[in-house]
C-alpha cells in the first residue's frame, strides 16, 4: 500500500515538474515570422550585431553586460566613440568573446557552441548572420541554441516596437519593453499625425546622401529601407525613389544637379574614435563626444566636394547632417523628429528632438547623453 502511494506521489511530482517546465518556456514569433521556444532561464546571449547593445540596455539597464556570452565587434568598428562610452561604463565588455569580425561570413559557429549559449539574437538582414543563413540557424538550433530575429533596418519604424516586444518576451523583460514601446509610439505619433494632414504636394524634395566621404564616387543613398523610410515618415519626397529599386544604391550626380532637391541631408559616419583626427576626416562627424561646432565644420568641409557645391540646397544652407547609425537602433524616432522639423519648419517647428533624445537616455540607457547627433549647415540666428 505504501509503495502504491509512493508511486502515485512520484507520478504526481513528475507531472508537476513537466507542467512547470512547460510554463518556464516561452514561445515568441520573431521578425522573420518564425515561432521560437525559449527557456525562461536565458543565461548566455550571443549578439549577431553588437550595435544592439543599446537596444538590449533598454530592457536590461545596468545588467546589460551580464548575460552577454559573445558578440560581433561591429559596434567598436563602426561606432568607436559610442562603443567607448559603453566600455567606460561596462569595462567587462572588453572581455566578452568576439565570435567573428563585422560580417555574416566571419561568424564563428564553433565559438558560439563552445561558450554554451542559450539564445542568439540576429538581425533579419544586416552586418551579422541574417534570416537567409539557414544552415547556420539549423546547426545552432540542433545544438540547443534558440535563435530569434529582430529588425531595426529593413522596416525600422514599423518593426522597432515589434522587435522590442520580441526581445522583452525572450528575456523576461515584458514590462520594460511595453514601457519603451509606449514612449516610442507616442513620440512617433507627434510627427506622423501632423504629416498626415500636410498635402503631399507640399512635401519638399530631399536627397539623402548616405555615408558621405566614404567613397570618392557620388552619391550613395538610401531609399526603400533604413533611413530612406525616415524621409517619407517626416514628410519628404525622396528624389531617388523610383530611380533606385532597392534599399540603397548610387545616385547619378548629374541628375542630382539637374533635379536640385529642396533639402540636402548627409549621414555622418565619423566619430572621435577613428584614427584620423576629426578636423581631417573626409566624413561628417557626429555621435558620442562630438561638439556641435565640430559637427558643423565637418559638414561645411564635405559640402565643398566636387559636384555638391553645385547644389542650391547647399549654397542656400538648406543642408543638414544626421548620425548614420540612427538607422539601426530604437533611437530612430528621434531622427524622424529632427528630419520633420527640417522639412516642415512651419508646421513642426515645435518639435524638440533634443528633448526626446535626452528623455531616451535618462529613462532607457545606463550611459549618459554626450555628443551631437544632428546638425544644420546654417548656424542658429543666421
Amino acid at each position: 500500500m505504501l509503495s502504491i502511494r509512493f508511486l502515485v506521489a512520484l507520478l504526481g511530482g513528475v507531472l508537476l515538474l513537466q507542467a512547470a517546465a512547460a510554463q518556464a518556456a516561452s514561445t515568441v514569433t520573431d521578425l522573420a515570422g518564425r515561432t521560437v521556444t525559449i527557456s525562461e532561464q536565458v543565461r548566455h546571449i550571443v549578439l549577431g550585431e553588437s550595435r544592439y547593445i543599446p537596444a538590449l540596455a533598454i530592457l536590461e539597464g545596468d545588467r546589460v553586460a551580464d548575460r552577454l556570452a559573445g558578440i560581433l565587434p561591429d559596434f567598436e568598428k563602426t561606432d568607436p566613440a559610442g562603443y567607448a562610452q559603453y566600455l567606460r561604463r561596462f569595462p567587462g565588455l572588453a572581455d566578452v568573446p568576439r565570435v567573428g569580425h563585422a560580417s555574416a561570413d566571419s561568424f564563428s559557429l564553433e565559438s558560439v557552441l563552445a561558450m554554451g549559449a542559450d539564445l542568439a539574437i540576429f538581425s533579419v538582414e544586416g552586418h551579422g548572420p541574417g534570416a537567409r543563413n539557414r544552415e547556420l540557424i539549423d546547426r545552432l538550433e540542433r545544438a540547443g541554441v534558440a535563435v530569434i530575429f529582430i529588425d531595426f533596418r529593413q522596416d525600422p519604424l514599423r518593426n522597432t516596437p515589434k522587435s522590442m516586444a520580441v526581445l522583452g518576451e525572450a528575456l523576461g523583460r515584458q514590462t520594460e519593453a511595453q514601457t519603451f514601446n509606449e514612449f516610442y509610439r507616442s513620440e512617433l505619433a507627434r510627427v506622423t499625425e501632423t504629416v498626415a494632414e500636410i498635402p503631399r504636394s507640399e512635401w519638399p524634395s530631399v536627397f539623402l546622401h548616405s555615408r558621405v566621404g566614404l567613397h570618392d564616387s557620388c552619391c550613395e543613398t538610401m531609399v526603400h529601407g533604413m533611413m530612406g523610410l525616415f524621409i517619407e515618415a517626416a514628410g519628404g519626397r525622396n528624389v531617388a525613389a523610383g530611380r533606385i529599386p532597392g534599399v540603397s544604391g548610387v545616385f547619378n550626380l548629374e541628375y542630382l544637379i539637374t533635379a536640385q532637391p529642396d533639402r540636402y541631408i548627409a549621414t555622418a559616419i565619423g566619430s572621435p574614435g577613428l584614427e584620423v583626427p576629426a578636423e581631417e576626416q573626409p566624413y561628417v562627424v557626429l555621435g558620442a563626444g562630438v561638439t556641435e561646432a565640430a559637427a558643423r565644420q565637418s559638414l561645411k568641409r564635405v559640402s565643398t566636394r566636387p559636384g555638391l557645391s553645385a547644389l542650391e540646397a547647399i549654397r542656400e544652407q538648406r543642408a543638414f547632417a544626421i548620425w548614420h547609425h540612427f538607422y539601426n537602433t530604437p533611437l530612430n524616432v528621434v531622427a524622424v523628429q529632427a528630419l520633420a522639423r527640417w522639412l516642415h519648419p512651419d508646421r513642426l517647428d515645435h518639435l524638440r528632438p533634443e528633448q526626446t533624445l535626452e528623455a531616451f537616455y535618462a529613462r532607457f540607457q545606463p550611459v549618459s547623453l554626450d555628443g551631437t547627433y544632428w546638425v544644420s549647415l546654417r548656424e542658429a540666428g543666421q
